[in-house]
């Protein structure tokens, strides 16, 4: 996903506790690329407007007593993109959210470093990778293995069935250095999961596991 509008990419928050879209206010004021778009205590206020936000920063349990997988969808029909923020206080809802299209899922409480990161992550169209997601994962069997983006199944796939680098930036049109970039990413996610795969054939295996590359045909 690409999220690059002239004047950086326009942040809003689903909360329905006015502190924490103040606090994400003065995370954002002076982070570059990334601009604080508005602050709606549900989904419905939020989307009853033209979509002002490329990003919608989304509170798992909101008090209206919708559900994660109605709130990613409305806001992902609305056009943007989404990343969950969790106290952490059910495991029920962060799976949830897991199975839904969301960017990344991140603890409120995490560090104002950590935050900001996995919002300018999620801004510029990578899946955000946190302890919250990877247990979600585990837990779960309905949830699909790691959590890449189309693009990066795709390099994942070319890379695994023995192309190099510079041979799978030829197919995809991108540069060696792109593609050493989602290699990298990929990596980090499934080191993530507990799943460590720091060669080749590793990420072979662990293609495999999840469905993203074909398995050795036989006979």
């Amino acid at each position: 996903m690409a999220m690059e509008p002239q004047g950086g990419v326009r942040i809003a928050i689903v909360d329905d506790h006015e502190l924490v879209a103040l606090a994400v206010q003065n995370l954002l004021a002076d982070a570059e690329g990334l601009t604080f778009a508005r602050h709606a205590d549900g989904v419905a206020e939020l989307v009853s407007r033209a979509r002002d936000a490329d990003l919608v920063l989304l509170d798992l349990s909101l008090r209206d007593g919708s559900t994660p997988a109605e709130n990613v969808a409305s806001l992902r029909r609305w056009g943007a993109h989404v990343l969950v923020l969790t106290s952490g206080e059910d495991p029920f809802l962060v799976r949830a959210a897991s199975r839904a299209d969301v960017a990344g899922i991140v603890r409120k409480s995490a560090p104002p470093t950590a935050l900001l990161a996995a919002i300018t992550a999620a801004a510029a169209g990578e899946h955000v990778a946190t302890t919250e997601w990877a247990s979600a994962v585990d837990a779960d069997p309905l949830l699909p293995g790691a959590p890449l983006t189309a693009r990066e199944r795709e390099v994942l796939a070319l890379y695994a069935s023995g192309l190099g680098a510079r041979e799978v930036a030829a197919q995809l049109f991108i540069s060696e250095n792109t593609v050493n970039d989602h290699l990298r990413r990929i990596r980090a996610v499934y080191q993530m999961l507990g799943r460590p795969a720091p060669s080749k054939v590793e990420l072979y295996q662990r293609g495999i596991e999840d469905g993203f590359v074909p398995g050795p045909r036989h006979g």
